[in-house]
This record gives structure tokens, C-alpha cells and sequence, in this order.
């Protein structure tokens, strides 16, 4: 059975396909079409899957797309009907986007896809986000939890799942408590986003990046603009929020009046924390000090975030008695609530979808499908995120040759990694791009850029000569997963599935700290774990950088410059490499080389600029 799943329209649009209850191919339509969380028709992704598994459409035996829009479509008539007239301009913007093509979902997807009606399903969007996880994960049964702005109606929820592996059970799953719109988790979090300066479902990991300079001393505040029970459910004063009713505030009047006036987007931020010496070229004690206060308001969203999903966690836990949890959504990718529920819940095992917002609503669809819907017993498990497209060396080959940079040609892979850990070595920066693109947001090795993390200056260089972003914003370690205890404190990270997809955040052992000064956040990292199985060429990097050097860690990012998609062709790898000061370039069994005084064409850009 041929099932293709799909998500769109709202953003992070997705395709992913199972062959007879087995993921061959998922990919975002933001890395075909170069548009960070595309929202269109992912026809991109489609394609791609289909071609990868070599089926046509007239193969598929069902589409199914991530949530039921009529629902959607209901639950936005009444909430602007009810805030009328202060929600015109919502109303007469969401009327022109349904009747031009949200409500008509279902013969996009017939003439998009070319499949008979009759064979497209329609899966509740909450439901969608437990199925991508329970159904990705290896277990028998769970709790589940699941948790963003908002589906249909529902904006969180706290379950239960069971899986049939061996054809004598029941997939079954019952998300017996909810959250409804407007009282979310997932929209709160996005209000102090847009207050903090950054743009909403883009920019809420940069509140989380800066919560660590501050403290928390605006808990009283937040608890003023929502209320939390026991089981962490929040009910928000809707006095403060303006979302509801405008296209363009998440906030309002009040709010500012409680916070102070917003951060301006995309202005410098530093403070004592982040410049220790006040040597940032443009330091002003004044500003310093209103930048405290914005990592302050940060500090204090960000705890109460951990201590509502904490709270959820433990409500999902009383409802099962599972050992076990299953968490989806977009706010599931808040990797620092993540590993508090790893070392505090009672929870002993954490599976979470690697691709946890919208565009996971894909896989979940599909997988909910054939296996509750149609019955079908497991046989899959998400070991690994490498489900994206790949490139053969002809058209790498090919692609060096049109962008004119010297390469050499490697057979024995053993050579080459020896080239590049020496690279590293010299203090400079390589570009990794090898085999599938990665599912979800993370780089996880094989479209990252990759640099030695045990000198502090490294991080300046990658951020202001690569990146072009923000100074604030912290690199992910990266480790070979036996070694992970030594050096990061969260108990069983060696068996925990979290850290092989960089979704959770660990303290890091205080005699390590020293060792690998550019990943350390505040004393903690967002790290990922790897496995030899899972990407041989990305661990034998790490265990000779190791080797050389006594330390089993490397940074990783993302390969992509400030504003993009992480890069997906070898052309636009080496556009990359072309843009920014990134030195040497691995491409699948190529070392390329810039030519001697070559400037970098975007490394004269600013971060406004290239964002």
C-alpha cells in the first residue's frame, strides 16, 4: 500500500510517503523552492518522493492530508465574527485566502497530485502531530503529548497511544484532554516572540537562544497574561493578546503597558552577559541595559513554557501510566523544555518527531492512516533523519566545474577525513554536504558546517563571517553517542532518541565546559549524539578530530546563510560556499578549495542586509 501524506497552506508545507507502512521519503517544500516555511502546495516534495521510490501517481493508493480544513474554516468564522468589527481586517483576509483556495483543498490535492477523490483522507490536525510521533517511535504503547499555536480547534493535548507490531493488537489513539484556541501554549510563546523582536513561527528558537543572559524576574508578569493549572492547561487573558483580532499584532496596548516598549527587530543586541569586557563595537550602557531586560522578559517566558510542559508531562503520565512519552507539535521543538522532561518527569524514555511543527502533520497523516485507519501492524521506526533527496558525484562533478573552484577527487575515504580534520586543526570552517538532506529543522550531518568548538573565538567567526546572524544564538555540539556522558550530564543519552535529532538541551559537566568553549551555552548545549550506523562518514569525522585533539565534539550548524533554507543541490551548496568564509567544502567524495585571496561575495554584507 502506497500512502503519500501532506501538509500545507498554513506553513512548513510537507510531503512524505510510506511504502507499505515504511517512510522511503519525506522532504519540506522550503528546500526546493528556496522559500523558508513555504506554505504552498508542496508539488516540490511531492515530486521528489514520488520519483524517489519510483512511483507514479496512478501508484498511490491514498493521499492524505494533515488536518480537516472545514473544521479550520469554522473555528475562524466564529472567532471573527464574535471580536466583529475589531476583526475585519482578519475576516476579509481570511475569506480571500479560503475561497481562493483553503476550502478547496480536496480538488487541489486531485489536480495537484492526480488522484481520484475517493482517494483522498483527511486526518484531524492534533491527531496527525500524535500519529508523526507515536507511530515514528519504538514503542508499544505511550503517553502522548502534543502542543503548538493551533490546529482545527485544539492547540494541545494529553493521551495515550498503543501500537500493534506483531498483527495481534490494536493502533489505537486517545487524546482524552485538550486545549482550545484561543488558550495556547504555542500562541503565548509566539506573542513574546513578535515582542521581542522576532517574527512569529521564524523566531521562536531566538527567544530561546537569549533566555540564558537573563533571569527570570518578570514571572509575576507572564502569570498576569495567562493562568496555569495543574495539568498544565493555560487560560490566557485575552485582554493582553490581540491576535485573535488582527493581521498583523499579536499583542496589544496592554501588554506594552505591562513589558515596556517592544525590542525593534533586528537591532543589535549585547549586554554584560553576552560582552563580559563591554568590547562590543557599539556599546552603550544604556541600550545594554534595555537589551537585559528584553533576555529578562525571555528568561521569563522561556520558564514558564519548561513548567507548563513539565506540568502537561506529568498530566500525560497520570492518564497512561506509560513509562514512556511521545511529544509533537511546533512547541515540542523548545529543546530546553525537552531535556528538563527528560531529567525530571517520570517519564524513563522520550521519542520526539524530528520534524515536530507543520510539516511533520505529513508523516503523522500517512502513518495514521494505514495504521488506524486501515489497521495495518508496525514495522517501522525513525532510527535516523535522512530522508530527503540526494545528489550523485557526476552532478556534484558537474557543479564544481560551473562554479569554477578546484577540487580534488577522494577513493579512500580514510584520506580525506584526515584532510579535514587537519582543516579544523588550522582553526577554519568546513562545509559538510553528504548523502540525504535532513527531515525537520536541524542540520544533523549532512548539510552542516562544521568547525572546532574548543576556542571561544570560534563562534564570532562562524556567526559573523558565515552565518550573518545574530551573536547571541548558540552552536550545537555534536558527539559520538558513546561518548555523550562524559560530557553532558543528562542521564542515558546513550539510548534516549531526543539527542540523535538535537531536540533537547543537557547541562554540560562542569570540568568540560573549558574543552569546548564555543557549544557552551550559559554551561549547557543543544547536542546532538551520533551513531556510526546511522551516518559512518560524519562519526569517523568526529572520532578522528577526537584522535588529534582528545576531545570528542564538534560544532555543527546548519549549512545555509542567515534567512534560507538549508541548502539542498550541490549548486547551492557551493553558492554557500562562494557567499560566506567557509573554507573547505566536503561534497560527497570532493574536497573543494578556494582559490588563494578569493573574497568570500557575501562577506561584505550585514545581517540586515542578508536577512
Amino acid at each position: 500500500m502506497n500512502i503519500l501524506g501532506i501538509s500545507c497552506y498554513y506553513h512548513d508545507a510537507a510531503a512524505a510517503l510510506l511504502v507499505d507502512g515504511v517512510l522511503v521519503a519525506a522532504a519540506e517544500e522550503e528546500r526546493f523552492t528556496r522559500k523558508k516555511h513555504d506554505h504552498s502546495f508542496p508539488k516540490n516534495a511531492i515530486q521528489f518522493c514520488l520519483a524517489h521510490a519510483g512511483l507514479a501517481a496512478a501508484d498511490l493508493d491514498y493521499v492524505v492530508f494533515y488536518e480537516k480544513p472545514l473544521l479550520k474554516f469554522e473555528r475562524i468564522l466564529q472567532t471573527t465574527l464574535s471580536t466583529f468589527p475589531r476583526s475585519w481586517a482578519v475576516f476579509r483576509e481570511s475569506m480571500v485566502t479560503w475561497f481562493d483556495e483553503k476550502l478547496w483543498i480536496k480538488s487541489q490535492i486531485q489536480n495537484g497530485v492526480d488522484i481520484q477523490p475517493s482517494k483522498i483522507l483527511f486526518v484531524e490536525h492534533h491527531l496527525s502531530h500524535a500519529a508523526s510521533a507515536m507511530f515514528c517511535s519504538p514503542y508499544r504503547e505511550a503517553a502522548v503529548v502534543t502542543i503548538d499555536g493551533v490546529g482545527e480547534w485544539t492547540t494541545a493535548t494529553m493521551g495515550q497511544a498503543t501500537a500493534d507490531w506483531n498483527g495481534q493488537g490494536q493502533n489505537h489513539i486517545e487524546l482524552a484532554r485538550e486545549l482550545r484556541f484561543p488558550h495556547s501554549l504555542g500562541l503565548l510563546y509566539s506573542a513574546f516572540t513578535a515582542f521581542l523582536g522576532f517574527r512569529v513561527n521564524n523566531g521562536e528558537y531566538k527567544v530561546m537562544g537569549m533566555a540564558p543572559y537573563g533571569q527570570p524576574r518578570y514571572l509575576d508578569e507572564v502569570y498576569k497574561v495567562v493562568k496555569v493549572d495543574d495539568d498544565g492547561g493555560v487560560t490566557l487573558n485575552m485582554e493582553y493578546f490581540s491576535f485573535h483580532y488582527s493581521t498583523k499584532n499579536t499583542f496589544n496596548g496592554k501588554f506594552v503597558e505591562l513589558f515596556g516598549p517592544p525590542r525593534r527587530p533586528e537591532s543589535e543586541f549585547f549586554t554584560a552577559s553576552t560582552h563580559p569586557r563591554k568590547d562590543h563595537p557599539h556599546w552603550d550602557e544604556a541600550t545594554a541595559a534595555q537589551n537585559q531586560k528584553y533576555a529578562d522578559i525571555a528568561a521569563s517566558i522561556q520558564q514558564v513554557t519548561e513548567e507548563i510542559m513539565l506540568r502537561m508531562a506529568g498530566s500525560a503520565h497520570r492518564l497512561s501510566g506509560s513509562k514512556n512519552l511521545v511529544m509533537a507539535g511546533g512547541v515540542a521543538l523548545n529543546s530546553v523544555a525537552n531535556g528538563r522532561i527528560m531529567r525530571e518527569s517520570p517519564f524513563e524514555s522520550l521519542f520526539i518527531q524530528p520534524a515536530a511543527g507543520d510539516s511533520g502533520g505529513a508523516i503523522g497523516a500517512a502513518l495514521y492512516a494505514y495504521h488506524v485507519i486501515f489497521g495495518k501492524p508496525r514495522k517501522f521506526t525513525m532510527e535516523h533523519a535522512y530522508w530527503g533527496a540526494e545528489y550523485g558525484e557526476a552532478q556534484m562533478a558537474e557543479a564544481i566545474g560551473a562554479a569554477g573552484f578546484g577540487c580534488e577527487q577522494f577513493n579512500d575515504e580514510d584520506k580525506m577525513l584526515d584532510q579535514a580534520v587537519d582543516t579544523l586543526l588550522q582553526s577554519k570552517v568546513l562545509g559538510w554536504y553528504r548523502g540525504r538532506f535532513e527531515w525537520g529543522p536541524r542540520a544533523l550531518g549532512n548539510r552542516s558546517i562544521i568547525a572546532d568548538p574548543r576556542r571561544e573565538e570560534i563562534k564570532e567567526i562562524v556567526n559573523t563571517k558565515i552565518k550573518f546572524r545574530e551573536p547571541f544564538r548558540p552552536f550545537a555540539p555534536v558527539i559520538m553517542e558513546e561518548r555523550a556522558g562524559e560530557y553532558f550530564t543528562t542521564p542515558g543519552l546513550d539510548s534516549q532518541y531526543p539527542p540523535r535529532y538535537m531536540l533537547m538541551v543537557s547541562p554540560i559537566a562542569e570540568d568540560k565546559c573549558d574543552k569546548i568553549q564555543a557549544v557552551c551555552h550559559n554551561g549547557t548545549g543543544r547536542m546532538q549524539t551520533v551513531r556510526e550506523e546511522w551516518n559512518s562518514g560524519y562519526y569517523n569525522l568526529i572520532k578522528k578530530f577526537d584522535q588529534a585533539t582528545g576531545v570528542p565534539v564538534l560544532l555543527n550548524t546548519s549549512y545555509n546563510l542567515r534567512g534560507e533554507p538549508i541548502v539542498n543541490t550541490p549548486q547551492e551548496a557551493l553558492n554557500t560556499f562562494a557567499a560566506s568564509d567557509i573554507d573547505l567544502l566536503v561534497m560527497g567524495p570532493f574536497l573543494v578549495r578556494k582559490p588563494e585571496g578569493y573574497r568570500a561575495r557575501g562577506s561584505h554584507l550585514s545581517a540586515e542586509q542578508v536577512d
